[in-house]
């Protein structure tokens, strides 16, 4: 899985929003939720598709610190402390592409299990 490498990475904080823009010209805006519920990590993902993992209530999740990973990937850290997705030039093409079918499912699947994207009350 190859993308144009990413030529401009800008987290919007008010929004909670990343703007990435690739060397192809393309440009996105992907939520800060977004990218939490479908970090690469093995956590939310797991091994194989079957493993994949349901977030929930992640809807005012932020993003503290954007680390560059070589020349092909960055690492988000987000503010509930998940730190362990590398996010690669791909992967970001691939989610920024998928938005809307990945966000559907996401919805559909947080409503199977009777969850939400609210954090719980305390």
């Amino acid at each position: 899985m190859s993308a144009p490498a990413v030529t401009e990475l800008r987290y919007r904080g008010a929004e909670r929003l990343l703007e990435v823009g690739f060397a192809d010209g393309a440009r996105f805006r992907l939520p800060a939720e977004y990218l939490r519920v479908e970090s690469p990590s093995a956590e939310v993902q797991g091994h194989d598709p079957s493993q994949k993992r349901t977030i929930a209530g992640r809807r005012h999740v932020g993003i503290m610190r954007i680390e560059p990973v070589g020349n092909y990937a960055v690492r988000l850290v987000f503010d509930d402390l998940h730190d362990t997705g590398i996010y690669s030039w791909a992967w970001l093409r691939l989610l920024a592409e998928e938005q809307d079918s990945r966000w559907a499912a996401y919805e559909a699947a947080l409503a199977e299990r009777g969850l939400s994207r609210d954090p719980p009350r305390r």
